[in-house]
């Protein structure tokens, strides 16, 4: 009886409610039993856990010493980061993931590997000569609420570090191995080079070759551009894109981003507008992230899928080649020589593309370490289960993805930051630098800007105000002669039309002038206008509306 009961009790089928969900199933179940038993970690990249499926969009930035790239993420996040330094030389010489936290704070390497709720775990085996330079530096901020940034140090060139010719180690770790792991684990590279300094090093284009197979995630910054003329930017440019063209030896063009992404004034303002236009176009690229995570997710398990059957058919040959019991040796020489040739074969018999493949020379040299007569033969029902997943599998969580697509394109993607003074911002609309009207900060004190009032009146007064306001458009032109970046203009215009008209009265012109002035002088812009900021004449405003 018990038997019969046994055999009528159907399984009930498991319900997928999110891609992620879905993704995190499909790899324990169909991916993860096949990696394990071809060995495909020791080849590859190790298994993925669940933080790595559940993490927020990571972006990696990437780029030779003193490009930029710490004062790259300071200007998108308006903040300081824990533990960070800028300068000309060399500052940054560790990997850091920037994280949100409600406290402000660093955690070392060794203790970020143990916690299960970051996707670092797996970078355990790059030893502790790695983790010693690894850190999270969490801090509370609006940008990090959506996306997470991994900061690298800057790649030196000559005798001092050497990624290549035999010894592929940075101060004792193996770097391009590290940005690999990196590289298949983010939704965005930012890769950034100085217009001053554009030459690709020998060990910079090796940095870059770890790259390879993530092209899709690639942006090229083209930084600091505020500091040559327009002609000289054009010839930079194109030198920027023949050595583009050399380094990944391809003729499909990246898309490069020319502007100068820090806070301070611009150098030559004759490209104010394009800088304006590509920051913009960066931004909403960056800004969009959140909404496309889990296509990006289901992209990088369908490239990971297709390398395991690979892996699974290149393994399971050479161990059907392998003699029983004499010349084992010779045999194994002879099989890693004629790899390239075993590489043809499997593609013709399986029907597989050329670009599924490992790189050739790179598995030569793994082969060597490795006993083939441990290797497995081919298990129909594990390759079964992989053809599975890819064919219809994954073609059966696309309408769920759809779904949350559909439903993720309401949502305004990363905020806070930069990204407050861009068109795709909360404060688009309402900025004289877009030509329309919009929104603003408010709260109440004694007025700080009160004492250097008369002097910004006579400037007020000079611009000719209509009716006692100051246009939009005039006060655009002046607020330029700053030279300050747009998307930090749009901030203080922002926080400056307390009334919301689309137009600055004296007091809110004084308290654009006196933004302005405190920027200058390299400090940060508020989120919101603290109590001593807010006119006198608005905060009456207020208490009346109340």
């Amino acid at each position: 009886m018990s038997r019969w009961g046994r055999k009528n009790v159907k399984k009930t089928p498991e319900v997928i409610r999110t891609v992620t969900e879905g993704l995190k199933s499909l790899y324990r179940k169909k991916l993860l039993p096949l990696e394990e038993y071809y060995g495909f970690h020791d080849f590859h990249s190790l298994s993925l856990e669940d933080a790595d499926f559940d993490n927020k969009p990571m972006v990696l930035v990437v780029g030779q010493y003193s490009t930029g790239k710490t004062t790259f993420i300071k200007y998108l996040l308006e903040q300081d980061i824990p533990g960070s330094r800028v300068g000309p030389e060399p500052t940054t010489d560790c990997f850091t993931a920037i994280m949100h936290g409600e406290v402000e704070g660093v955690i070392p390497g060794n203790a970020l590997i143990v916690d299960p709720n970051k996707p670092f775990r797996k970078l355990n085996p790059f030893g502790n000569t790695f983790l010693n330079r690894f850190q999270c530096a969490q801090i509370p901020n609006q940008v990090l609420e959506s996306i997470s940034i991994i900061d690298t140090p800057g790649i030196l060139s000559g005798a001092k570090q050497r990624v290549s010719r035999g010894e592929r180690k940075y101060k004792g770790y193996d770097f391009p191995a590290v940005l690999r792991w990196f590289a298949e684990r983010v939704d965005r590279i930012i890769l950034l080079f100085d217009a001053h300094k554009l030459e690709i090093s020998d060990e910079f284009s090796e940095a870059i070759g770890a790259l390879k197979g993530n092209e899709d995630k690639l942006r090229v910054v083209l930084n600091k551009a505020d500091m040559v003329g327009t002609q000289q930017l054009m010839r930079v440019y194109g030198a920027l894109m023949w050595s583009l063209g050399k380094v990944f030896g391809t003729p499909e063009v990246l898309r490069v981003y020319i502007g100068s992404f820090w806070s301070e004034p611009l150098m030559v303002t004759d490209n104010r507008k394009l800088f304006e236009l590509e920051e913009e176009d960066l931004f909403a690229d960056i800004q969009n992230l959140p909404r496309n995570a889990a296509l990006r997710k289901l992209n990088d398990l369908v490239k990971r899928a297709r390398l395991v059957r690979v892996h699974a058919h290149i393994i399971s040959y050479l161990k059907a080649e392998m003699p029983s019991v004499f010349r084992k040796d010779n045999k194994k020489k002879n099989l890693i020589y004629q790899l390239p040739v075993i590489f043809s074969k499997i593609q013709l018999q399986h029907n597989i593309s050329a670009g599924d493949f490992p790189d050739c020379t790179k598995m030569q040299e793994q082969l060597m370490v490795h006993d083939f007569n441990k290797f497995k033969t081919l298990k129909p029902n594990l390759m079964t289960a992989l053809d599975e997943l890819l064919s219809a599998d994954i073609s059966k969580l696309m309408p769920l993805l759809r779904q949350e697509e559909l439903e993720a394109g309401d949502q305004p993607g990363v905020q806070g930051g930069a990204f407050i003074g861009t068109r795709a911002g909360p404060f688009g609309e309402g900025d004289p630098f877009l030509q329309e009207n919009g929104e603003g900060c408010e709260e109440e004190e004694d007025w700080v800007v009160t004492k250097d009032k008369p002097k910004y009146d006579e400037i007020f007064y000079n611009l000719a105000p209509n009716e006692g306001k100051l246009s939009g458009n005039k006060a655009k032109d002046w607020m330029e002669s700053s030279r300050l970046p747009n998307s930090v203009l749009g901030r203080i215009w922002k926080l400056s039309d307390v009334d919301h008209d689309g137009m600055l009265d004296d007091e809110e012109f004084a308290l654009a002038s006196h933004l302005i002035e405190v920027k200058l002088e390299g400090h940060g812009l508020p989120p919101e206008l603290p109590t001593h900021l807010i006119p006198p004449s608005k905060r009456r405003q207020k208490g009346s509306d109340a």
